[in-house]
């Protein structure tokens, strides 16, 4: 099932209903958030985002890979790559759970 995809100016606009600020303001604020989250990930810091989230950035070492097609084995040099890890809160609000907690305590 696809869904919506939420851009900058949805979330801009999201701000100026909720919020009441510019529509000018709420752009402004929504790119000075998403900078900040970039910058503190691109200097290797995990950023969380309570009841959302957390986007780790994660080292993976050099390896041997192999072309699919050929079969012939490639080298792929050590990189960062970044994963996200939804919060339970989240996970249960996707799952149509009324609270994270409860589906926590079903853990145990």
């Amino acid at each position: 099932m696809a869904g919506k995809t939420v851009t900058r100016a949805d979330l801009s606009e999201a701000v100026y209903q909720q919020v009441g600020l510019s529509r000018t303001e709420s752009a402004a604020l929504v790119e000075t958030v998403l900078s900040e989250i970039c910058t503190c990930l691109a200097e290797g810091e995990t950023v969380k985002l309570s009841s959302f989230g957390s986007f780790v950035v994660r080292s993976k070492g050099r390896r041997v890979g192999r072309n699919p097609k050929t079969g012939v084995e490639v080298a792929i040099e050590p990189r960062q790559v970044m994963v996200f890890k939804p919060s339970n809160v989240l996970k249960a609000r996707i799952n149509g759970v009324a609270n994270g907690a409860d589906e926590e305590a079903d853990d145990d």
